[in-house]
């Protein structure tokens, strides 16, 4: 089956970490280091679920440690938002391409705006050397 075929669901890391937006850059860190991950989604409740608000990486926390911003700085205000999403029925070559146009690691998987999953340029390297 090639990568035009194969669903993301099939390579994407599942469950995934959600904080709030309210959360301090050192909070944020420290479930990065403490779960051994490199994102964090940014998720508000909703009624039927979550919705994702954005993304935190290992980058934009090294970022604002550069920029000398607060750690006690909530994440939503060095978040990277709108997030560019993929759903879990397209296919892997579809969430490739997204990311180079998007410029972008790591895409959240969300079925009816729910975060599900992520997918990384790593499963993308791991699927591709095991096809």
């Amino acid at each position: 089956m090639s990568s035009r075929e194969i669903p993301v669901s099939e390579i994407m890391t599942s469950p995934i970490r959600t904080v709030a937006a309210d959360y301090t850059i050192a909070q944020a860190a420290g479930e990065l280091v403490d779960h051994h991950i490199g994102s964090l989604l940014v998720a508000a409740e909703r009624e039927n679920g979550k919705r994702v608000e954005g993304i935190l990486t290992e980058t934009d926390v090294v970022a604002s440690v550069a920029a000398g911003i607060n750690p006690e700085t909530t994440i939503g205000d060095v978040m990277s938002s709108p997030v560019v999403t993929v759903r879990p029925t397209e296919s892997v070559s579809t969430a490739g391409r997204r990311m180079a146009k998007n410029s972008v690691k790591k895409l959240p998987v969300t079925e009816d705006g729910d975060p599900i999953g992520v997918v990384t340029t790593t499963d993308l390297a791991h699927f591709t050397t095991e096809s």
